[in-house]
């Protein structure tokens, strides 16, 4: 076959079968469940037709799975040859054919090629990326740093999709309940797009580096358009048998499994198989330490220029994320995110605090304003915060950086019954699960408790004395700095809810529920989740020791997981830890929560990877070891 201007001699196109990209007969990889089942015969399940008489071939079947696996967002490698203009309709037209709200089309394609055009357009983007790396932690902004997040001109070509949501008059039919359908119909345009191009072999780029009223003047749209995409199109050298994203960590893809409910939200479960309960899923893929691992970091540890435990605590820490990890060296513990989990407490009722209660609103504000010591702590560690309302009483509005989870508008007070159902305690557990999936997934690869709740710390010892069996008066300290009468009221108040729900600590659900703390459940199951993905997690004060208790009754190799940040001034926060097994690496007196505490133990927690994965043993560096 012929090579048209501008195309690679290798034969990407259309008629091209193996350009490295999948298996060789077309029907590639379908790790995440697309493509065809093993045998390519495209049967219906057992009591079902045969096959489907509008089914494509089975070969075509597999090429229309093939073109969806293989597709890239692609921003390197671009070729500067031209696009064929027939290549272009051809791709035009297949995005043009999309389904759209009423038949609506209201896409419109603009083609630049014009490289004075492009070279104003990247300024826009490069202004609008540097804004965007200022904002970000500071691991996070190197990461950055690293990405190229566009190619605007190494692309020969570059077409915008805008929309136009008045297209088609205000009686459109399927808009009117909702208008935001116009744009979610350009994206199918967008799709459809980009699917064409794989399979003509040309690579795709999509950039959202713009503020988008500064892109729409230089592309001259009435006020109406709105700018949905700006794709970078041209040949490639390539296609990455990974996402760009993923493959330099910026983050990695859900697995399918992940992001199917059937029947309704929460309720997992792929097509053809039983109904997931995600926290026996979560329970099953916690595991022990790889003790290869551990054994190969001790030994490395051992070969360091550095007499041998010189490191003390550090070479523990190093030798317990190795065989978290199952490597050695483990991954550097970074970037970071901080969960900060916010809830009210009906105990609070009971005056155990002279706090108001809707102080835990009002920090969860300033947590967002950045006004917080968590926030000033996070900026110097590098840390990302997020704030996650699991069961604030208060109604939290729409702000960039919450999380909106709630279960429920606080807990019931555990002195006149349960402070939670069960379900809402399964449901604050599910909701810590999937904050510690979206951060992995997001790339971070280390996780720290966070907490707001304004009388937590008595619920806290109420769930101490459950898990480990101390008395209250031993685990109940004086947390926001109450005086003695308030103190001893405090003590009354636990020892009143332990004689009421008598629990059962082999029964951590019921524990939780009993006592509650939306956000005790929440770091629980943050803390299991972690542990599911083999991540560590730094646990802050006394909140996150107490969550710690009952996500190890659930899962009792969660622990593996665990760095104990600080010690906590609170006496229950050393009886957690005692019961847990774990050493703080830091003890100045702390007892704000937040979050503080473990973020000042982050440094400290990747100093010992860093110690184990970048110093010299005695042979590399030509050192002499002892006899």
């Amino acid at each position: 076959m012929s090579t048209e201007p501008g195309r690679p001699a290798d034969g990407i196109g259309p008629t091209a079968a193996a350009d490295g990209n999948g298996a060789a007969d077309g029907n590639g990889p379908a790790a995440d469940g697309i493509g065809l089942a093993a045998d390519g015969n495209g049967l219906a399940a057992a009591g079902g037709p045969a096959a489907d008489e509008n089914a494509y071939p089975a070969a075509e079947r597999a090429a229309v799975y093939r073109v969806i696996e293989d597709r890239r967002d692609v921003r390197q490698g671009f070729l500067p040859g031209p696009v064929p203009p027939e290549v272009l309709r051809r791709v035009l037209a297949a995005a043009h054919r999309s389904p759209s709200v009423g038949l609506s089309q209201p896409w419109d394609f603009i083609v630049i090629s014009d490289r004075a055009r492009r070279e104003r357009i990247k300024a826009l983007a490069q202004q609008a990326a540097s804004d965007y790396a200022a904002s970000l932690p500071a691991a996070r902004g190197a990461a950055f740093d690293r990405l190229k997040i566009e190619a605007i001109l190494e692309a020969p070509v570059s077409i915008v999709v805008t929309c136009d949501p008045t297209r088609g008059g205000r009686h459109t039919l399927g808009r009117q309940s909702q208008p935001q359908t116009a744009a979610y119909s350009s994206v199918l345009a967008v799709a459809n797009l980009w699917l064409a191009a794989r399979a003509e072999g040309l690579g795709v780029g999509w950039v959202s580096f713009f503020r988008e009223r500064d892109l729409a003047a230089e592309l001259g749209l009435p006020a109406h358009l709105e700018v949905v995409a700006y794709l970078c199109v041209g040949y490639v050298t390539g296609f990455a048998p990974e996402p760009e994203l993923a493959m330099t960590g910026w983050a990695r893809r859900r697995p399918l499994a992940w992001a199917v409910h059937a029947e309704e939200y929460g309720l997992r479960g792929l097509p053809g198989e039983d109904a997931v309960d995600l926290l026996d899923e979560v329970r099953a893929a916690i595991r022990p330490l790889d003790q290869a691992a551990m054994s190969a970091a001790r030994a490395r540890q051992d070969l360091m220029t550095k007499p041998r435990g010189s490191l003390g605590v550090l070479e523990e820490v190093s030798v317990r994320l190795a065989g978290l990890a199952g490597a050695c060296p483990p991954p550097m513990p970074e970037p970071a995110a901080v969960a900060v989990f916010a809830a009210d407490h009906g105990v609070h009722a009971q005056r155990v605090t002279p706090w108001p209660q809707e102080v835990t609103a009002q920090m969860v504000a300033n947590f967002l304003a950045g006004g917080a010591v968590v926030n000033a702590f996070a900026a110097q560690a590098g840390a990302e915060v997020v704030v996650v309302d699991v069961g604030v009483c208060a109604d939290l509005g729409p702000v960039p950086g919450l999380l909106p989870r709630k279960v429920a508008h606080g807990t019931a007070d555990f002195t006149a019954g349960p402070a939670l159902t069960r379900v809402q305690a399964r449901a604050a557990i599910m909701v810590g699960v999937e904050i510690a999936r979206d951060l992995v997934a997001a790339g971070n690869r280390c996780l720290l408790t966070g907490d707001m709740g304004i009388a937590n710390t008595t619920a806290s010892a109420a769930l101490i004395c459950a898990f480990t069996g101390r008395e209250p008066a031993e685990v109940t300290g004086r947390g926001t700095g109450i005086d003695s009468v308030t103190h001893a009221r405090k003590v009354d108040v636990v020892r009143r809810g332990l004689a009421r729900h008598r629990p059962d600590p082999a029964d951590p659900v019921g524990v939780l529920a009993a006592f509650g703390g939306l956000e005790h459940a929440a770091l629980a199951g943050f803390i299991l989740g972690a542990a599911a993905l083999r991540v560590p997690v730094i646990l802050d004060g006394v909140i996150a020791g107490a969550s710690a208790l009952a996500a190890v009754a659930i899962a009792p190799d969660s622990v593996e997981c665990c760095v104990a940040g600080h010690r906590s001034v609170e006496p229950g926060h050393a009886a957690t830890l005692d019961h847990l097994g774990l050493r703080p690496l830091v003890d100045l007196e702390l007892r704000l929560g937040e979050g503080t505490g473990a973020l000042l133990a982050l440094p400290i927690v990747q100093s010992a990877v860093r110690a184990l994965r970048d110093v010299a043993t005695f042979d590399s560096a030509g050192v002499t070891d002892k006899s």
